[in-house]
């Protein structure tokens, strides 16, 4: 799908516009140029479906029918290798790409127009019961394989380097990136999707100082 998308984010729409299906089709095409239709999109991506099948458990959960909402959830987690917790609060124009092994826990709240690739964690770092997990503001952008912990902030058009390790809150219009992360201007992240700390180049003392055979 779209592994060379860039940081650039989507046009600014409503976040408090309604939430639609056509609208869900939509935030793909938007979001991945690899899509070609809403048919294809309706058909053959993951993420959608996932998403999908949240809103009808999220109906449940707050229903209190929490028996039937985890059970909806893990036959979607089954069939598409996402797990959205139905407590998870969702806006409008969400999209995940490819989607394998994300995971968004029970208190996550995520705004509008946010798009997050595969492996993405939204998890917590208690074992208390309130508010665990992290609220992701409007048009954020998070990487593959990044992982945010706790209840944190990420403020509107933040944007989450892949593989980051997110611990703190992020400002607006800002970026984290590394292991654990930093805040750095979001011109440092300009594409989400590439690894945000480069494996360290030895010196030349270190490569001296390694055996050579023979």
């Amino acid at each position: 799908m779209s592994e060379g998308m860039t940081g650039t984010s989507r046009p600014a729409k409503d976040p408090h516009r309604p939430i639609t299906l056509r609208g869900d089709l939509d935030a793909a095409l938007a979001s991945d140029p690899a899509a070609r239709s809403r048919a294809e999109v309706a058909l053959a991506y993951p993420g959608v479906h996932a998403l999908w099948v949240h809103r009808a458990a999220a109906k449940l959960w707050r229903q209190r029918r929490y028996l039937a909402a985890r059970l909806l959830s893990q036959a979607a987690r089954a069939a598409t290798g996402i797990e959205i917790h139905p407590g998870a609060t969702i806006g409008p124009g969400f999209f995940i790409d490819h989607g394998m092994g994300v995971v968004i826990g029970e208190t996550a709240e995520i705004g509008a127009d946010v798009v997050m690739f595969h492996g993405v964690t939204l998890g917590g770092r208690s074992m208390n019961r309130g508010k665990r997990h992290p609220t992701i503001g409007n048009n954020v952008i998070i990487g593959a394989q990044a992982t945010l912990l706790g209840p944190i902030t990420v403020g509107d058009g933040a944007r989450i380097g892949a593989g980051a390790v997110v611990l703190t809150d992020v400002p607006a219009g800002a970026a984290a990136v590394g292991v654990p992360a930093r805040i750095v201007p979001s011109s440092q992240c300009v594409n989400p999707l590439e690894p945000t700390d480069p494996p360290a180049t030895p010196s030349s003392d270190e490569v001296a100082a390694e055996p050579r055979e023979g």
